[in-house]
C-alpha cells in the first residue's frame, strides 16, 4: 500500500519507493532545488538517485551523498546561441537514457522525476512509463518558451517547437510541480493539467545550508561598501544592466566608495568582463566566476546591499529566482527591479526598481548604501520572511503531498474498482 502523509515514509507495495531524479541544468548537489528534493525524499525513505551533469567541483561520475545515489556524465557542450542548444540537449539526453537503464539494474526505480530546462526528459519518462508501467513527475523550473523570447527576442520555429515539447511533457506526467502560482496557471493553461494533479512546491533556501560568515574586508578591494550579487552570467540576467548601473553610480553620481562583486558563471562571463572595461567601470566590479559555496558564502556575507537585475520580461516576471531568497535568509536588503514573483518573494525585503532601468536600479542601490537603519530593518524583514515561511522546511510537506498524490492516482490507475475504498490522501495543490 501506498502512503506518505506527515512524516510517514513513502512506500510502494511494502518497500521503500524508488525515485530518479533526472536534471540537465546543474550539477548536483549545486542544483539548490534538485538536492533538496533530493534529501527530502530519502529522509522519507525513498532510494533516490539523481542523474545530473558534471559541473563545479562535481567531476565524479557516481557519488553515494547523504543518502542519494548520484550519477553524473561528461557536457563538453554549452549552448550560446539558437542552433547549439539541439547538441547539448541532444548529448544530455543520450546520457541520461543510458545512465537511467544503469539506475534501472542497479536500484532500480519507481518514479522518473524530471527536471526542466529542457523539456525533453519526457522522452526518457514516457518510454518507461508506456513500456514498463513506471511513473512520471514533471518538476518545472523553467517555462522555456518564455526564456527562448528572453534570450533571442523572437517566435520563429524553435519557439513553436518548445511549447510543443512543453505541451507534451504536461501530457505525459501524472504530477506536475509548480515553482509558484505563476508557472501553476500555465501548468493549468497552457500545459491542459488537472487542478488536482499540480502541486505548489517552492525553491526555499535551506537553513542549514546557509553559512552566516564574518565579512572579509579585503572583497571590498579597499572601498568602503560591497553590493553583491550571486547567480548565473547570462543574457537574460541583466548583469548589463547592472554594470550600467555602475556607471551611473560612479560618474553621475561621483561614489568611488563601492565595490560590486558578482559571483557566477554562465556564458555571457566573458562578455560582461569585456562591457565592464567597456563602460570603464572594471576596477570597481569584480567577477569572481563559479565559486565554492564558502566564497559564494563570504561574498554575500561581505556585501552591504544584495542585487537582482535580472531584466523585466515574461520570463523573469513569472520566474521565483533562488538567489533572492538566499539574501533574505543572510538578512541581506535587495535591489531588484519590479517583477511579479519577485516581489512576492521578498516583499519589504527589497526596494523596486523602474522596469530595465540603470539610472533608478543606481539610484535605488544609492539610496539603502546611504541608510543603514533601512537597511538593517529590510534584512531582518527578509530573514523573518524565510524563516517563518519561505524555507525549505515549508516547502518539503508538499513534496510529501504531491508524491502521496501520486501514489494514489497510480494505484487508482492499477485497481479502479478498489479505488472509492482507498481515500485519497489530504492535501493543498495551491500554497
Amino acid at each position: 500500500m501506498s502512503e506518505s502523509t506527515g512524516d510517514a515514509r513513502l512506500t510502494r507495495n511494502g518497500r521503500p519507493l524508488r525515485v530518479l531524479i533526472i536534471v540537465e541544468n546543474l550539477a548536483v548537489p549545486f542544483d539548490r532545488r534538485v538536492w533538496s528534493e533530493a534529501k527530502t525524499l530519502a529522509k522519507a525513505g525513498c532510494v533516490v538517485s539523481v542523474i545530473c551533469p558534471k559541473g563545479f567541483d562535481a567531476t565524479r561520475g557516481y557519488e553515494f551523498i547523504d543518502g542519494v545515489h548520484i550519477y553524473r556524465h561528461s557536457m563538453p557542450f554549452e549552448a550560446k546561441g539558437a542552433s547549439g542548444y539541439p547538441l547539448e540537449y541532444g548529448w544530455a539526453l543520450l546520457c541520461e537514457f543510458l545512465l537511467s537503464w544503469k539506475v534501472f539494474f542497479r536500484q532500480g526505480f519507481d518514479v522518473i522525476h524530471a527536471c526542466n530546462p529542457p523539456d525533453t526528459i519526457f522522452l526518457i519518462g514516457g518510454f518507461f512509463k508506456f513500456l514498463f508501467g513506471k511513473m512520471f513527475m514533471f518538476d518545472h523550473h523553467d517555462i522555456n518558451p518564455e526564456l527562448y523570447i528572453s534570450k533571442f527576442g523572437r517566435k520563429d520555429f524553435f519557439y513553436r517547437l518548445l511549447v510543443t515539447l512543453e505541451r507534451l511533457t504536461f501530457r505525459c506526467a501524472d504530477i506536475s510541480l509548480a515553482t509558484n502560482e505563476s508557472y501553476r496557471a500555465i501548468a493549468l493553461t497552457r500545459g491542459a493539467m488537472p487542478d488536482a494533479n499540480v502541486f505548489v512546491v517552492r525553491s526555499g533556501p535551506d537553513l542549514t545550508r546557509i553559512q552566516r560568515l564574518p565579512a572579509n574586508p579585503v572583497l571590498r578591494r579597499g572601498r568602503r561598501y560591497l553590493v553583491g550579487y550571486v547567480g548565473v552570467m547570462g543574457s537574460q540576467e541583466g548583469i548589463d544592466l547592472l554594470l550600467k548601473a555602475v556607471k551611473v553610480i560612479v560618474e553621475e553620481h561621483g561614489r568611488t566608495d563601492i565595490h560590486f562583486g558578482l559571483v557566477g558563471g554562465g556564458p555571457a562571463l566573458e562578455d560582461m568582463k569585456v562591457l565592464a572595461r567597456d563602460l570603464r567601470v572594471d576596477d570597481f566590479v569584480t567577477f569572481t566566476g563559479r565559486a565554492s559555496d564558502h566564497d559564494l558564502f563570504e561574498m554575500l556575507n561581505t556585501a552591504d546591499v544584495c542585487v537582482n537585475p535580472d531584466k523585466a520580461d515574461e520570463m523573469n516576471d513569472k520566474s521565483t529566482m533562488n538567489k533572492i531568497m538566499e539574501y533574505m535568509a543572510l538578512a541581506k536588503p535587495i535591489v531588484q527591479f519590479d517583477l511579479t514573483e519577485g516581489r512576492f518573494s521578498a516583499a519589504d525585503a527589497s526596494l523596486y526598481a523602474a522596469h530595465n532601468d540603470p539610472q533608478d536600479l543606481a539610484a535605488k542601490i544609492l539610496s539603502l548604501i546611504d541608510d543603514p537603519d533601512r537597511r538593517a530593518a529590510m534584512g531582518a524583514f527578509g530573514r523573518r520572511r524565510v524563516e517563518q515561511e519561505l524555507a525549505w522546511e515549508h516547502e518539503a510537506p508538499k513534496l510529501r503531498a504531491a508524491y502521496s498524490a501520486l501514489l494514489q492516482r497510480h494505484d487508482r490507475s492499477r485497481n479502479p474498482r478498489g479505488a472509492a475504498a482507498t481515500p485519497a490522501p489530504t492535501h493543498t495543490p495551491r500554497e
